[in-house]
């Protein structure tokens, strides 16, 4: 079993080291943040008791991830009970995802927080380590289970509360109904899953629901997104509105529209730079309506909060989800689309941490 260790000295170091003896070549190690958080006033959430502290993907491989897991260790930073930190990438292996956890508990780990990818496949891992005694709290992806017999608490996102804002705009925008294509994540994932359910609890009977249902599974990946597009344009004449929660997936694949000599859908999705930046060059050569959600990438704060002040004697916060608001509407002045063709593309201008810094992590 592999992980990825930093130790933590009142604030995350810069170097990130890989340990234990089987890493693989092809693994990315945890980004390095700054330690500006050493300054911070200690947080109500931090508790008096030393902890060694565990973050883990299903699947870290893309930039959501990196900026997710950097946003991670800037916020444990804040807490100088964390006295170490470590990092696992379960590669979207699910036996990997489950070794991992597995190995955090065997190094000692006093809490972690999960993103279970893998949704109830990994349950039985975190339920173990939840009986071990380590402070266990996955986040984002629903593992099943229950708190306080499972794990400590899930620390979901109010992905229902995304599909609310796309359905009002959709109605606003393509008020004579239409056909939508929802392309989601993973097979089976509890987001995309919830996001279908309400947007298809909200529109009616007047919109239609193309293509595999609840959603198109893409696994969130730019390749496969495009070859599920592709065959998506060749088999429906009409696409009025594509739903994808999310955004940046979809830069490489929007093109095949105008190489078909259609026009490009109405877009309700997450934010991504790149998604931004490709939609202020079409509004040259292929307009089109668009409103994005911020991505989510603070969901992990909160999920961090809890099981640091749980396992550190703290208090926890109160809020136990995520609940992010509508970040940009083509149609509305006071979101405009923000396209920084000085960032990267994968920057995400709607989390917290400002995209500048964001452009400084290494992958």
């Amino acid at each position: 079993m592999t992980v990825r260790s930093t130790v933590l000295f009142g604030s995350i170091a810069s170097v990130v080291a890989l340990v234990g003896g089987c890493s693989s070549a092809s693994e990315k190690a945890a980004p390095a943040v700054r330690d500006a958080a050493a300054s911070q006033e200690v947080p109500s959430w931090c508790g008096p008791k030393p902890i060694e502290f565990g973050l883990l993907d299903g699947n870290g491989g893309n930039s959501w991830r990196l900026v997710a897991t950097a946003t991670g260790m800037e916020e444990t930073a804040k807490c100088p009970s964390v006295t170490g930190f470590r990092y696992a990438d379960g590669q979207g292996n699910t036996l990997k995802a489950i070794s991992d956890i597995k190995g955090m508990v065997a190094a000692g780990v006093d809490a972690m927080v999960v993103f279970p990818d893998a949704g109830k496949a990994v349950l039985p891992a975190l339920t173990a380590a939840y009986q071990e005694g380590v402070v266990t709290v996955p986040y984002r992806v629903d593992p099943g289970g229950k708190a306080g017999v499972n794990y400590d608490e899930w620390i979901g996102d109010d992905f229902a509360n995304d599909a609310h804002n796309w359905a009002a705009w959709i109605k606003k925008n393509v008020p004579k109904g239409g056909n939508i294509l929802f392309l989601g994540g993973p097979a089976g994932s509890s987001q995309s899953t919830t996001e279908y359910e309400a947007l298809s609890g909200d529109l009616g009977s007047d919109y239609t629901f193309i293509g595999q249902t609840p959603f198109q599974p893409t696994n969130w990946e730019p390749t496969l997104t495009q070859q599920l597009l592709t065959a998506d344009i060749a088999k429906y004449p009409k696409i009025d509105v594509i739903v994808s929660d999310f955004g940046p997936t979809l830069v490489s694949a929007l093109p095949l529209f105008t190489k078909s000599g259609r026009p490009i859908p109405a877009l309700a999705t997450s934010d991504g730079n790149s998604l931004s930046c490709f939609w202020e060059e079409s509004q040259k050569t292929n307009p089109f309506d668009m409103i994005t959600v911020t991505t989510g990438n603070d969901n992990v704060r909160l999920a961090i909060q809890h099981a640091v002040a749980l396992a550190t004697g703290g208090q926890p916060p109160t809020e136990k989800a995520f609940k992010g608001p509508v970040f940009e509407d083509s149609t509305d002045p006071s979101k405009p689309v923000q396209c920084r063709s000085d960032l990267p593309p994968d920057t995400y201008l709607s989390a917290s941490m400002p995209g500048d810094q964001q452009a400084g992590l290494d992958g």
